[in-house]
């Protein structure tokens, strides 16, 4: 974990958890129902979340982006900050790329291969196994590592190693079992955070959960988060 401001510059950077709204993307096959239980967990902190929902491999990055930043904009809210878990972070990353105008917010990436996934480049070398993956080929393979300028992003990376993804391919540890933790370092990210959970306990944990809140609070996970 990159190191944290003192308390009190994190305190002055605050937001109370009442006034922002918190959109919640899923990841690759996942869906909306993957976030239920951090979404119910967020609530009990205090905060207003709802979940967007999207065809992750009917539908291209730059397709599901546009989307993203439709129903974004449809929100009435004065701050609005994102989660996204795996795929849900480049699609995130993907829609501040290309357009502006959002109210203010902060992001956190959970496990997003922002700089590419061995794994996928593997599954899409496999003709039987490629339809899985879909359009959302080019964005698993290659990533998005761009840092929106403006927003303060953090992420976070499991190093639990279990998952399917060790079936097809050998991942650089740490890994969360899909993604190496290499494979979600972006550059100007304003803070970075590894726990040890697996690629789906990103989704499941409430130790996950308590970092998020913290980063969407303070823009910072904190040393003892």
């Amino acid at each position: 974990m990159t190191e944290a401001g003192s308390a009190a510059a994190a305190d002055a950077r605050s937001q109370p958890a009442s006034a922002a709204t918190v959109v919640l993307v899923h990841g690759l096959w996942y869906g909306p129902v993957s976030l239920a239980l951090m979404a119910r967990r967020l609530e009990t902190r205090g905060r207003q979340t709802c979940s967007f929902s999207y065809p992750t491999v009917a539908r291209s990055l730059a397709g599901n982006a546009r989307a993203l930043f439709d129903f974004a904009r449809s929100l009435d809210v004065e701050t609005l900050h994102f989660v996204g878990h795996s795929l849900g972070g480049l699609v995130i990353l993907r829609m501040f790329d290309e357009w502006s105008g959002l109210p203010p917010g902060r992001v956190v990436l959970l496990g997003s291969p922002v700089q590419g996934s061995k794994t996928a480049s593997r599954i899409v070398r496999m003709k039987l196994i490629q339809p899985v993956i879909g359009r959302a080929k080019t964005a698993l393979e290659y990533g998005f590592a761009h840092a929106p300028a403006g927003r303060e992003i953090g992420v976070v990376a499991g190093t639990r190693p279990v998952g399917l993804g060790r079936v097809f391919q050998r991942i650089e540890s740490p890994h969360d079992g899909t993604i190496a933790v290499a494979e979600t370092r972006l550059p100007g990210a304003a803070d970075s955070i590894e726990l040890p959970v697996s690629h789906t306990g990103l989704v499941l944990s409430a130790d996950v959960v308590g970092v998020v809140d913290r980063f969407l609070r303070h823009g910072r996970f904190g040393r003892g988060a």
